[in-house]
Parts: structure tokens; C-alpha cells; sequence
């Protein structure tokens, strides 16, 4: 029982993927990673954007001799972005591909890696836990940190706030970071409510969202809501200052270029944009791998999003592995903890938790998106990065209706 809730929790971000080190029975057997992978379902997307970058990563170290000399195997399931298929995917990592250190992970006292998945570890407090995921050592406060932050800049400042969310893992816990933010700043809430994760459609609740008049709207949602809410925003005509916040998709092509010119005045979270390319010049080198391949794959053609973090996580163990020269996990966490890394998106350093030291998401917001082609998302121009300072481009401009061109 214990493990399997620790499985469901250890998945309940944006993508359902986890990873541990299994050592091989025989020493000349490939050094094998496994971990699920949302590959259908609501987080496909994601999941498959992931993979590729993954797999790219193999393929990198594999050419250059391996780890410890043995060549890197990914063993990998479909998780259908549902944490109740996690416990019986690492059964079968265990009883099919007789991987007798897999499955158990406090229990076996393995380490741990995350690849987005919001705020996690705080159920558990596991110190062989680690997380690539830009939001901080308090992840569901770094993750709504932005948005807050801008609209509190805002004169006069917002007085009101609607909530609203899937009943799913990463909006509930997107969720509670928000209201964390709403104690902090004194904001009135004037909408908190959530909705089943079937919902086709969103009218009636961006209605009744609408007829509280609330200054500010923060919506914690997957993809396919994200898309209805977004539409159903427009149709209804959606007034407040901001909105957005936490909406999952828009990070992607399929979103971008499915939405288009509805994105327009939307503030949300992004990791990566064209517009701060200075910021980041070691991920070209990333993406000029990743986006050929992910074209003639029929993914993610940008890989902004989750891809270069995918490829990030693996560069860490790689990294930790090489440094303490075995898979001794014990050894593994503490040097995990102890030193920082360099990767394809920056330095890396975990906090005691096993999140991110310092924070780095983005706060964004959509402007002049005209048409729903892609190209115009590969270069600068329509996004303006608001937050983090360090990395802003320019203002918020406000109330949403009025910048939705």
C-alpha cells in the first residue's frame, strides 16, 4: 500500500514520468533506466516530446562509450497519464524485465528522479528525491509566484480573484499554491470551484466566472481544458484584468497554432521562449537535434517545454553516475545533493528537498499572434516575458478583453 501510494503521488505532475537506476546482473549487460510515460492520454503530448529528447540523450552517450563502459537502455511503459497504472508498470519493469531494483523506491532506499511533478514530495519528505523542474524549493509557490506578483504590481491593485480547475492531480495541487498566494497578497476569492475531468464544455463555468466580475481569474488546467476554457473565454467574452495563470498547453505547437490568435492576452507560465534566446544559448544545440527529429516523428516540433528538461534530467545522472563512478544510490543522492550541474538548460542545484534551489518559470503573456501558423512561434515577437525580472522583456498589459488582438 505504501508503495503504491507513493507511485500515485510521485506522478500527480504534468508528466507521469519517473526514473531510477537499475544495476545489471552481469557486468558487460546494458546499464538499464526505466521510468512510466504518459504516451496516450491527456499528457501524450508532453510525454512523447519528453521520450525523444530522452532517447536522443541515449543515443548522444551511447556514441561516446556509455556509462561505466556499458551502453544506456531505456526501458519504458505507457502510464495513459493515469497515476493508478504507475504501480503495476513498475511490477512488470520488475517481474518481466527482472529488474530487482526498480519498483520499490523508499523502501530499497533508491533515488529518485521527477521530470515535472508539481510539489510531490512534500506527501513524503524522501531525501533520495530530486525534481527538474524550474519552480524552486517550494514548487506550488514558484509555480503561481508570476502571476501573482505581476497583478499585485497592477494600480490599483486587484481586489478579487476566481479559481478554477480540473478535479485532477496537478490542477488541485496548482491549485493550493494559488490559494497560498491569495493569503499572501489578501485578495477576496470570489469563485473557487472545480470541475470533472470529462468536461467538454466550459460556457457555463467561464459564465458563471464572468458574472462575479472578478479582477483576476487563475485557471489550473490540462491541455484539452485548457483549450476549451480558452474558447469558451473568448465566446463568452470573458472580462478581468488577467487571466490565465496555469493554463498546461499553450507551451506546446499543437496548442499554439490550434488556438492562435485566442492566446492573445492571456498571462500564463512558459519555460522557454524565443524572446530570452540570449538567456539560454546552451539549448540550441538541443534543439537543432530535437526539433528535426521531432518533425519527421510527428511531435512537438518546437521542444521548449518539457524536451530540453527530458534531456536535462538524464545529463544530471549521467553526471552523478560518472562522478561517484558506480550506482551506489546512497552515493548517487548525496552527490546529487552536494554539487551543481551543468546542462542543456543552465545550472542545476537541488535544495535539501530535492527541488530546484532557485526558481526560474517564466511568466509570459501572449500578444499580436495573428493566424494559427507555427513559424511565428519559433522566432520572437509574440511573447512578453513578465517574470522573473532577471528575464522580463517587457509590462503586462491590462484588462485581458482589450489585448486579445
Amino acid at each position: 500500500m505504501k508503495m503504491n501510494r507513493l507511485m500515485t503521488w510521485f506522478t500527480t505532475g504534468l508528466l507521469a514520468l519517473s526514473l531510477v537506476l537499475v544495476a545489471p546482473v552481469f557486468a558487460q549487460a546494458p546499464l538499464k533506466i526505466g521510468f512510466g510515460m504518459s504516451l496516450t492520454g491527456p499528457l501524450a503530448g508532453n510525454g512523447k516530446a519528453a521520450l525523444i529528447a530522452m532517447q536522443i540523450w541515449a543515443e548522444d552517450l551511447n556514441a561516446k562509450g556509455g556509462l561505466l563502459g556499458r551502453k544506456v537502455e531505456l526501458v519504458y511503459y505507457d502510464d495513459q497519464t493515469n497515476p493508478s497504472t504507475v504501480p503495476s508498470i513498475y511490477n512488470k519493469l520488475l517481474d518481466v524485465d527482472k529488474v530487482d531494483l526498480l519498483p520499490i523506491v523508499m523502501q530499497r532506499n533508491m533515488a529518485f528522479m521527477g521530470l515535472f511533478g508539481l510539489n510531490v514530495n512534500s506527501k513524503f519528505d524522501y531525501d533520495r528525491y530530486f525534481q527538474i523542474m524550474p519552480a524552486g524549493p517550494e514548487p506550488a509557490i514558484g509555480w503561481t509566484q508570476g502571476f501573482f506578483d505581476i497583478a499585485m504590481g497592477l494600480s490599483p491593485k486587484p481586489q478579487t480573484i476566481a479559481l478554477v480547475g480540473a478535479d485532477a492531480e496537478y490542477p488541485a495541487l496548482a491549485l493550493e499554491g494559488a490559494r497560498a498566494q491569495v493569503k499572501r497578497t489578501g485578495l477576496k476569492v470570489v469563485y473557487d470551484k472545480t470541475y470533472p475531468p470529462n468536461t467538454v464544455d466550459f460556457s457555463p463555468i467561464v459564465r458563471a466566472i464572468a458574472a462575479t466580475n472578478a479582477d483576476l481569474v487563475f485557471v489550473a488546467s490540462y491541455p484539452p481544458d485548457s483549450a476549451g476554457i480558452v474558447r469558451a473565454a473568448n465566446e463568452v467574452g470573458l472580462k478581468a484584468r488577467m487571466f490565465g495563470g496555469g493554463l498546461v498547453g499553450p507551451q506546446f505547437a499543437a496548442l499554439k497554432t490550434q488556438l492562435g490568435p485566442l492566446l492573445n492576452g492571456i498571462v500564463n507560465y512558459e519555460t522557454y521562449v524565443p524572446d530570452v534566446a540570449a538567456k539560454f544559448p546552451f539549448l540550441e544545440q538541443f534543439l537543432a537535434k530535437y526539433q528535426g527529429r521531432a518533425i519527421r516523428e510527428g511531435v512537438d516540433p518546437l521542444g521548449f517545454y518539457l524536451p530540453p528538461y527530458a534531456y536535462a534530467m538524464m545529463q544530471v545522472l549521467e553526471q552523478a553516475i560518472k562522478a561517484t563512478g558506480g550506482l551506489d544510490q546512497a552515493k548517487l543522492a548525496d552527490y546529487m545533493h552536494a554539487y551543481e550541474f551543468d546542462t542543456f538548460v543552465g545550472k542545476v542545484r537541488f535544495a535539501k528537498n530535492g527541488e530546484w534551489a532557485q526558481p526560474r518559470m517564466l511568466t509570459v503573456q501572449y500578444h499580436s499572434v495573428a493566424g494559427n501558423d507555427l513559424e511565428q512561434w519559433m522566432r520572437p515577437g509574440h511573447v512578453t516575458v513578465l517574470y522573473p525580472a532577471s528575464y522580463a522583456t517587457g509590462t503586462v498589459k491590462v484588462p485581458y478583453q482589450d489585448n486579445k488582438k
